[in-house]
């Protein structure tokens, strides 16, 4: 059943936000930066803008390790995106409402004006209604109109909950490990025509798919096998693929309880 009152979304806003934090705090959270970029949120660059992309059925628990001013999270008008705003506002990030899949546009022009001209992008670009784990096109429009790059998000939990919805949305369990790996940011260029596009988007799921798998299997195993580096082409055409670095890494870069 969906919730259409605004002051229930609000209770319910306000009790997710505390269920979340509380549960938040429990977790061994570890991340790590995979390649020769080190991607840090906690001291994301001024000098460039990014667009960080992870699956719709991991962002809970992103926002509440690396939610800060500098960083706006993309947001849809449905009631569920009215509840992650509770959570969003409550880590004090920035809320940008609209959807790379309609109104792509508007959110463009949202994201020029001054008061966010400065700030990074959290996006799911598998949302708000899927298909599961399947990039859509307008975050690569929205990063070849803005100049922000991409910056791909792997998140894996230990053994999760998961809802019954089109994502498998995960709940990770108290005191369970969950880990994210950050890829290398990738450049889109400026102004490409929809029949362009299609060389990025297969870039972006070729790096969320291998990062995602990498960190799922790190969750469970305690273990890190890095996934390969994609080096990034600057023509127009796909990506090439270095021969894959294997590592195994106990806890990673800017690790919190890790074990």
């Amino acid at each position: 059943m969906k919730i259409r009152n605004r002051r229930l979304i609000a209770i319910a806003g306000w009790c997710g936000t505390r269920f979340v934090q509380t549960l938040s705090s429990t977790l061994r959270f570890d991340f790590h930066s995979v390649g020769a970029f080190r991607v840090d949120p906690s001291a994301a660059p001024r000098d460039r803008r990014f667009i960080y992309a992870l699956w719709h059925e991991n962002f809970l628990i992103p926002i509440t390790r690396f939610g800060d001013p500098s960083v706006a999270a993309l947001v849809s008008s449905h009631a569920d995106g009215q509840l992650l705003g509770s959570l969003i506002q409550a880590n004090s990030m920035g809320i940008v409402r609209g959807s790379t899949s309609r109104g792509g546009v508007a959110v463009v022009r949202r994201l020029l004006r001054d008061d966010l001209a400065h700030r990074h992008l959290a996006v799911t670009p598998d949302g708000p209604r899927g298909p599961r784990r399947q990039v859509q096109p307008g975050i690569v429009y929205l990063a070849s109109r803005t100049g922000m790059q991409i910056v791909p998000l792997g998140i894996g939990h230990q053994n999760p909950w998961r809802v019954r919805s089109w994502d498998s949305f995960a709940i990770p369990r108290p005191f369970s490990r969950v880990r994210c790996l950050f890829g290398q940011p990738i450049s889109v260029p400026s102004n490409l025509q929809p029949n362009k596009l299609d060389p990025h988007l297969n870039h972006l799921q070729i790096e969320l798919d291998s990062l995602s798998i990498a960190a799922e299997s790190w969750a469970n195993t305690g273990i890190l096998n890095e996934p390969p580096v994609i080096i990034q082409s600057h023509l127009d055409v796909p990506a090439i693929q270095q021969p894959q670095r294997t590592s195994q890494v106990q806890v990673g870069v800017g690790s919190e309880r890790g074990d």
